[in-house]
Parts: C-alpha cells; sequence; structure tokens
C-alpha cells in the first residue's frame, strides 16, 4: 500500500510541476532612442531585466548615419510577460532619474518588437512586427 501511495504521490509531483511551467518563446527586441537635445552623448545602449547579469551589463545601441537615433536589437527566449529597462548614456547614467523604469509588454508567442523613445521622455512607441 506505501508503494502505490509513492508511485501517486510522485506522478502527481511531476505533473503539476511540469504544467506550471510556461513556455519560452524568442523576442526579437528592437530599442531605438532619440539623443537630440542631450550633451555629451557617448555610450548609449539598455540596462534592464534582460541583460546578463541583469541591471549591470549595458548593451549598446549605434548611431550608424548620424541622425542621433541610437539603435539596436536584442533577441531573447523569454516566458515573461515584459521587461523592465532604462536608456542609458556615457555606460552609466540612466535616464528618468526617480521615476519608473520603461517596460516592455510582451505576450506568449515569439515576436518582434520595436520601442522607440526620447531620451529622458517616458512617452514612448512599442509596435510589434
Amino acid at each position: 500500500m506505501k508503494t502505490i501511495k509513492y508511485i501517486i504521490s510522485l506522478i502527481a509531483i511531476i505533473v503539476i510541476s511540469t504544467s506550471c511551467v510556461q513556455e519560452k518563446h524568442l523576442k526579437t527586441m528592437t530599442f531605438k532612442v532619440n539623443m537630440r537635445g542631450i550633451d555629451n552623448v557617448t555610450n548609449v545602449g539598455v540596462r534592464g531585466q534582460f541583460t546578463t547579469p541583469s541591471w549591470k551589463t549595458t548593451y549598446y545601441l549605434k548611431d550608424d548615419d548620424n541622425d542621433s537615433i541610437y539603435e539596436g536589437t536584442i533577441t531573447r527566449e523569454a516566458a515573461q510577460s515584459g521587461f523592465a529597462f532604462k536608456f542609458v548614456n556615457q555606460d552609466s547614467v540612466y535616464e528618468l532619474q526617480d521615476q519608473k523604469n520603461r517596460f516592455l509588454k510582451l505576450q506568449y508567442k515569439p515576436e518582434h518588437i520595436v520601442y522607440e523613445a526620447t531620451f529622458n521622455n517616458p512617452d514612448h512607441k512599442q509596435t510589434s512586427l
């Protein structure tokens, strides 16, 4: 009798633990930040929950066409509903001091998102491609 209870308990644990795990999906996130009007623009990037280690590494953005809009794309597998992040300048100057982090909303499916904003302005545009 103990063996049957043990087996049933083991099966229940396996079923419960495997059914609670969210499936990860590939997320392609393109960030665009307008740096016009900002002094001393160098080493522009993003930091947040999606960098490794979280919030400690800067993912650098580039301005290849010299229009003061820095861009970059990050690809990650994720199962969460979104990522908190901020843009940084000079590799350590966070935007929106003493304000909420930005939040990139995700869906539970593979997707490509474009997030466009202006440095130090909480307004943004997020589109899915």
